[in-house]
């Protein structure tokens, strides 16, 4: 992984600091701050590695290319799942770019934290996170001096989160990244106007929405998506899977309604409904754009992978110290994420290479005397 970027350094400290860095990451160590990965390292202090986050010259977002290009070499598919979310970093003080009080979904109430927007790439052989950006509040971004301080150019300014996850999706469609899907959960999915611009770039997508939500239908230009279930006959629900969580197979009824059924003939448009097994009374929406025919098993594992970022979340904190920092400048956040990133790549592309030889270790041999239907000569 590090020879991917290696190239990125013009001094030879810098790029020893850097693998010492992310073998640091993955070290089985109680906490992953610059004195202990130091130590781990063997150096006398944490100047090394500080220097590397905050003082260095390089592009993280250049290492970042690096890092994605050897995902997409080793668990690259065109049939691949691009997840949007948001995950929040507890903090202390008012000095680390972007910190203030808001509503942290790692915490589930409002604390004082950092809020990042990362882009996660799956598969049917591993996920990983391939993008990252720090979000902004208003609170820092109208005080530009307050930025300034904490090393945020005066041409960064407030983007919101959805903003972030059209640009990460975007640079992954210009990048000609091979995935098939976008999914999001509703803080995302209910932008029409994103939903939107996938559509005219003809990104099939399954994004999460609110109940609020309103498509066209035969019926109404403005039809609320809460409103096309209930007259739904028992029969046009089932009872499905939309993956294995951490308590087993998170088992829901599930229906659909197609909408904008004016729409070209080979796409179609549906509203999706998952009713929990337990209380009926608990519904989410969905909004679907898809070829025509997919089916609706196909459409539950679209909206079932959105759980894979949380694990990445869970692995990349618990593995690979995503959350364990101390920069407080908004080019070390970025740098320290793209490390952590490359060392959480690097053990999802080793964890599928041993899958791949548990697989081919059980396998039964082949015949020599079959030929394959796709053999030639």
């Amino acid at each position: 992984m590090h020879e991917r970027f290696v190239h990125r350094f013009s001094r030879e400290e810098p790029r020893q600091s850097a693998l010492a860095y992310m073998r640091g990451l993955i070290a089985p160590l109680e906490r992953k701050n610059g004195w202990t990965l130091a130590e781990e390292a063997g150096h006398a202090g944490p100047d090394r590695i500080h220097r590397l986050l905050n003082r260095i010259e390089w592009d993280a977002d250049e290492v970042l290319d690096d890092v994605r290009d050897y995902v997409v070499e080793h668990l690259g598919d065109r049939d691949a799942v691009l997840i949007v979310d948001d995950t929040g970093f507890l903090k202390k003080g008012i000095r680390s770019a972007g910190v203030q009080r808001q509503y942290s979904g790692t915490a589930g109430r409002t604390e004082n934290s950092q809020i990042g927007v990362f882009l996660a790439y799956a598969t049917d052989r591993g996920r990983t996170l391939i993008d990252r950006r720090l979000y902004l509040p208003t609170s820092w971004t109208d005080d530009r001096e307050r930025c300034r301080r904490a090393g945020i150019d005066d041409s960064v300014a407030f983007e919101t989160k959805v903003t972030m996850a059209k640009a990460m999706v975007r640079r992954a469609i210009r990048d000609k990244i091979p995935f098939g899907w976008v999914t999001a959960d509703a803080a995302y999915g209910f932008s029409k106007g994103w939903r939107s611009e996938l559509e005219q770039a003809d990104v099939f997508h399954v994004m999460a929405t609110t109940r609020h939500d309103t498509v066209v239908t035969r019926w109404a230009i403005d039809h609320p998506v809460h409103d096309l279930f209930p007259g739904l006959p028992r029969q046009k629900w089932k009872r499905r899977s939309c993956g294995t969580g951490a308590h087993g197979p998170r088992i829901y009824d599930w229906a659909r309604v197609e909408v904008r059924p004016w729409h070209r003939e080979d796409r179609q448009h549906w509203v999706i409904a998952r009713r929990s097994v337990s209380r009926p009374e608990e519904i989410s929406y969905y909004i679907a754009y898809c070829p025509a025919g997919t089916t609706l098993d196909e459409l539950i594992r679209i909206a079932g992978s959105r759980w894979a970022v949380e694990e990445c979340f869970q692995t990349a904190k618990q593995e690979c110290g995503l959350d364990d920092y101390q920069v407080r400048r908004y080019p070390g956040w970025h740098r320290h994420m793209t490390l952590a990133m490359a060392a959480h790549a690097c053990l999802t592309v080793l964890r599928a290479r041993g899958l791949d030889a548990d697989k081919a270790e059980t396998d039964p041999p082949s015949s020599s005397t079959s030929a394959s239907p796709r053999s030639g000569a």
